[in-house]
């Protein structure tokens, strides 16, 4: 198997700049260009602003760095340009000089102070997700429901809030044993990374991984005190803060650690994270000290997906009788280029009926933080994702990331639509173990 993310560059970003040549292809796949037609909040002409950027042409100050803010990072025109133009790696380069270079106000400092001091801690948001169990519990989060009390904040805010999911005593505090051996024939050896958001919010997901991994004959190992990958901090213009969740990620999922030789696979279920681990070799590529281990790491990183779908598979399923909707989540789809293998791993299910949304490729919005820091943008754009959803008439809708699982069940949940959501990993562990797939 070959890693699917195509490599980063260290070329110079004047240089990327000029493989664009202006085409416009990426107009029609950009969400925000289809939400507003405005040039600057397309693709091309970001790349425009980044050039007089760095030519000095124009100054980057709050007025330019809006439409910098604006773009999801969805990377939808990276698949879509015919040059090869490297947008993925000019809108990261451009974003961290907007945090270094731009003043922002009091209110925005704080706001995405509180993101990235939270969301990127397991254990801080473990601890946030309990005050949301207990806020459940006593009937406040039903109460303020019933009183419309959201409306009455900041949009920003608002999206915070409603965001939130519903938790089960259960998932409180889950996570996955440190090991589980392999069933039947012994195939091999892989490790599991947790992850943040899924960690504390979709527990079950990486149990599910476990369970399916295990009964296809590979012992998981899931290294404890794992933290971030580092993805929301390079998406969000902080590459320093990333390197240095990449550094301590590394020295815990090591297979020395755990008293073996290698690992055959680093299996991940969470598409953004998927897509900058397997980046690591770029992002610590000056580092003599990781460098070399970042580079053999990002090699063995594979979507869970990805992995399942390029071995024989050998346990048996059970057939589900169910009409399923695939989301294709942009940093799998255009990120990492892995667009069958969910497909394939849904199709290989007896009585599962796979359709197809329109536009399924199309970002609903989530991307990374961006429903949070642009909550009515995000909105436009989830509100069109929606609906090419009930357009299909799914019974559930299946999602790779759990950002955009969080985001589609919020926006369902307003139009008064309980539509089920599950992880492809999910669904197939209740064909082969009969575990039940569960409404979030």
């Amino acid at each position: 198997m070959e890693n699917s993310a195509p490599e980063k560059t260290a070329r110079s970003t004047v240089d990327l700049v000029a493989d664009c040549v202006h085409c416009g292809f990426c107009l029609p796949a950009c969400p925000t260009y289809r939400s507003w037609g405005n040039e600057a909040d397309s693709p091309r002409g970001r790349i425009d602003l980044i050039k007089g950027v760095e030519e000095g042409s124009l100054l980057l100050d709050a007025a330019t760095a809006r439409h910098f803010d604006a773009c999801l990072g969805c990377m939808a025109c990276v698949s879509a340009c015919p040059s090869g133009v490297r947008y993925d790696t000019l809108i990261e380069r451009t974003r961290a000089r907007v945090e270094s270079e731009v003043g922002r106000s009091i209110g925005d400092r704080l706001f995405r102070s509180l993101i990235f001091s939270i969301f990127p801690y397991p254990k801080r948001l473990r601890a946030v997700s309990l005050l949301l169990f207990l806020t459940e519990v006593v009937g406040l989060r039903n109460l303020l429901g019933r009183l419309q009390a959201g409306r009455l904040l900041p949009p920003r805010l608002r999206e915070l809030a409603t965001l939130a999911p519903t938790l089960r005593r259960e998932d409180l505090g889950a996570e996955v044993p440190a090991f589980i051996a392999a069933q039947g024939e012994y195939r091999g050896r892989v490790a599991l990374i947790a992850g943040c958001v899924q960690r504390v919010f979709f527990p079950r997901v990486n149990a599910a991984t476990a369970r399916v991994l295990s009964a296809e004959g590979y012992d998981v190992v899931t290294a404890s005190g794992q933290g971030c990958c580092g993805a929301l901090s390079l998406h969000g213009g902080y590459p320093e803060q990333a390197r240095a969740f990449a550094r301590a990620l590394l020295d815990r999922v090591r297979p020395e650690n755990d008293g073996s030789a290698r690992y055959d696979a680093i299996v991940i279920n969470a598409a953004g994270c998927g897509s900058t681990l397997k980046d690591y070799g770029t992002i610590l590529a000056d580092d003599p000290a990781y460098a070399e281990r970042a580079r053999d790491f990002a090699g063995r990183v594979r979507d869970v997906s990805e992995f399942l779908a390029g071995i024989q598979a050998r346990t048996p399923r059970r057939a589900l009788p169910i009409r399923a909707a695939y989301h294709d989540a942009c940093h799998l789809a255009h990120a990492q280029g892995i667009r069958e293998e969910p497909r394939q791993i849904l199709r290989s299910i007896p009585g599962l009926e796979l359709v197809e949304i329109p536009a399924g490729d199309e970002c609903c919005g989530s991307a990374g933080v961006y429903n949070l820091l642009q909550p009515e943008s995000a909105r436009e754009i989830g509100e069109r994702k929606v609906n090419a959803v009930l357009s299909v008439e799914p019974q559930l809708l299946v999602s790779a990331n759990p950002g955009c699982t969080l985001h589609l069940r919020s926006l369902l949940a307003e139009r008064g639509v309980d539509l089920p959501a599950a992880h492809p990993i999910e669904v197939l562990d209740a064909t082969i173990s009969g575990t039940e797939l569960f409404s979030r």
